[in-house]
């Protein structure tokens, strides 16, 4: 079509600055000029179609057209006599047509029915390459920009689960959004790290949690707070992680304050702890930096539900553990002098170690002096004496032991009580005494 701008160089430069595949801008611009002809020259029943010669710029319309009786055209935009059309197609047929039947109650196509012959032909609208640059210019930027979101749908829908680095590229009340390079991701208040403020152009570490398609285009939801993004800092400085020398068993986060990490190593002679900690602290530091200085607790993960209870709540020393499966509790004894560090501030270590192991852990003092055991032998003692007089008082009413009062003389009893009595008033004793030696 002679009438028509070359469309070649247009198309180069917006599949670079869009950073598209050419063959999607190519087959944008043919949908956009074919859409603009309908409008403006057909019908918009019509089947219509844009070929553009890559070569040499030219465009080529083509339209598609059923097959009737000579006489019986009705629309000039839908139909061509058979005359006509065994011009184009030696093959064209006038063929009666029958309407596809349809189920009245599932919707499905019960019959095909009989379709009317199409031909296709070329046509040469005039003047149709102003009116085309002028309709179509809507057109080609509505269909760019629809391809451009799908693009960037499909390529951050991958995404999901890991972290990006991006930059902060403009802060609108309480929330931040932040350049992707190629998309723009929104961090909502909720996925900020409580106390933690954001400038534009500040350089920053996000966790994609997901990606969603809007009417606006694909909304990319960020996190700073989300509990893998821990996961995912240290897959990035953990090698032995992706080789698989060792894993992450469970994550508990109070974001921006403190995360427990349970880690555990699938080889012998490796130390999973030491392999998260890095030499001089140097992993586990660069997590935090990227955290915001957080705090992390690098726990040795346990098979053995007590053990794992008691490294859980490190740095605490632990005494005893002890479980009640039905109610899913353990209760947990430590020294006196540690009942705060166990507990922590307001909670927070009882809390995230409950998080790690899925226990409701409550935390008993036991004092190291060892006054419960104390306690616990005086109570042995009560009740063995308790035995004792019982069995006493058994042995007396069963006439085993006689009464205290019974087998007494008297007049010994008098006896004792005179002597009692002389020895207080200090006069000598009645009777018979024996005479001091000359």
């Amino acid at each position: 079509m002679t009438d028509m701008p070359n469309f070649l160089p247009a198309i180069n430069l917006l599949a670079e600055e869009k950073n598209l595949p050419r063959d999607v801008v190519v087959e944008t611009v043919e949908a956009a000029l074919a859409a603009a002809y309908k409008k403006d020259y057909s019908d918009k029943d019509q089947e219509a179609r844009a070929e553009l010669d890559q070569e040499t710029g030219d465009v080529h319309l083509y339209v598609k057209k059923a097959v009737v009786d000579d006489d019986d055209i009705q629309n000039d935009h839908l139909e061509i006599g058979v005359t006509e059309a065994k011009k184009l197609d030696k093959k064209a047929v006038v063929i009666d047509v029958v309407a596809p039947t349809t189920d009245d109650e599932t919707g499905e196509v019960v019959d095909e029915g009989t379709p009317a012959y199409m031909v296709e032909l070329e046509v040469f609208p005039e003047d149709f390459g102003r009116v085309a640059a002028q309709t179509a210019k809507q057109v080609i930027i509505q269909r760019l920009r629809e391809a451009e979101r799908e693009i960037v749908f499909t390529e951050y829908k991958d995404k999901e689960g890991i972290v990006l680095n991006g930059s902060v590229q403009r802060v609108e009340g309480n929330l931040v959004y932040v350049d992707l390079g190629k998309a723009t991701g929104v961090l909502f208040a909720s996925e900020q790290i409580p106390g933690e403020r954001y400038y534009t152009g500040q350089r920053l570490k996000v966790y994609v949690v997901r990606v969603e398609q809007t009417a606006r285009g694909p909304q990319i939801v960020l996190s700073r707070a989300h509990a893998n993004m821990v996961k995912h800092l240290f897959e990035l400085e953990v090698p032995e992680l992706e080789a698989g020398t060792v894993e992450i068993a469970g994550i508990a986060r109070e974001a921006g304050v403190r995360s427990k990490v349970a880690v555990k190593s699938n080889a012998a002679g490796v130390d999973a702890v030491g392999t998260f900690v890095g030499g001089r602290g140097s992993r586990v530091q660069a997590v935090m930096s990227d955290l915001g200085e957080e705090k992390i607790d690098i726990i040795p993960y346990a098979e053995n539900v007590e053990e794992y209870i008691a490294n859980a709540l490190s740095p605490t020393k632990v005494i005893k553990v002890e479980l009640h499966e039905a109610e899913g509790k353990a209760i947990v004894r430590v020294p006196e002098d540690q009942l705060s560090l166990a507990i922590g501030k307001q909670g927070q270590n009882v809390r995230l170690a409950a998080k790690l192991t899925n226990w409701n852990i409550d935390i008993v003092s036991a004092d190291e002096s060892h006054v419960e055991a104390v306690a616990e032998a005086a109570a042995t003692v009560d009740d063995a004496t308790e035995g004792q007089e019982d069995s006493v008082i058994d042995a007396i009413n069963s006439g085993v032991v006689g009464d205290p009062a019974e087998g007494i003389d008297p007049s010994m009893d008098e006896q004792a009580t005179d002597g009692q009595t002389d020895a207080l008033s200090g006069k000598e004793p009645e009777g018979d005494a024996e005479e001091p030696a000359k």
